[in-house]
C-alpha cells in the first residue's frame, strides 16, 4: 500500500466545484463563536459538495483569518451567505421547500441513524457550542435529529458533530 500524493486523489478544482451537481443540504450555524470550527464545518462541506452554508447572528463570516486557518481555501469554493437571525434563515428556506432538521438532544428527537429523509431539500441547524441551537429555533424545525451517545459527556464539537451528520446524511442521499 502506498500513500497518495495530493496531486494523485484527482480532486476537482474550485471552477469544477461551482459548476457540480451539490448535495441538497444546506447548513445553517446558529450563533457559532469559534471561527475555527465555522472553518472546519466549510472544509467538510467542500468534501461532500454541500449546496450552501448560512451563517447567522455572532457566527464569524469569511475573510476571518480564523476560518482561514481551518477552511484551507474552502470559503472559495462553498457558496455561503448571512443572516442576522436564525429563525429569518430559517423562514426563507421553508418558503423554498426545504425540511428543515435541528441537531439538537430533544425530547422528540430522532436517532441519526434511524432519520427517513423527505424527498425535498433539507437543511441541518448546528447550534451555539455552549447552548446548542436556541428553542426558538428548535420551535420552527420539522424535524430534530441527534447523534446517538454512549460516554459520559453530553455532547460532540460542533465541528465533529457536523461531520458525522453529513456523512450519514450523504450517504443515506446516495444509496
Amino acid at each position: 500500500m502506498k500513500k497518495l500524493k495530493n496531486n494523485e486523489l484527482g480532486r476537482i478544482n474550485i471552477t469544477e466545484f461551482k459548476c457540480a451537481k451539490k448535495t441538497p443540504i444546506t447548513i445553517i450555524l446558529d450563533n457559532v463563536r469559534s471561527a475555527m470550527n465555522v472553518g472546519s464545518i466549510f472544509r467538510t462541506s467542500d468534501a461532500f459538495l454541500i449546496e450552501n452554508i448560512i451563517l447567522c447572528g455572532i457566527t464569524a463570516t469569511p475573510p476571518d483569518k480564523e476560518i482561514r486557518k481551518t477552511a484551507l481555501g474552502s470559503t472559495d469554493s462553498v457558496k455561503w451567505e448571512f443572516f442576522k437571525s436564525t429563525i429569518d434563515a430559517v423562514s426563507k428556506l421553508k418558503s423554498e421547500g426545504y425540511h428543515i432538521i435541528g441537531i439538537e438532544q430533544a425530547d422528540q428527537s430522532t436517532m441519526l441513524n434511524d432519520i427517513i429523509l423527505p424527498k425535498k431539500p433539507i437543511a441541518i441547524i448546528m447550534g451555539n457550542e455552549v447552548n446548542g441551537v436556541a428553542q426558538e429555533v428548535v420551535d420552527v424545525c420539522n424535524t430534530v435529529i441527534e447523534i446517538p451517545q454512549f460516554g459520559t459527556k453530553h455532547s460532540l464539537n460542533i465541528s465533529v458533530t457536523t461531520g458525522i451528520v453529513i456523512w450519514e446524511l450523504w450517504r443515506k442521499l446516495n444509496i
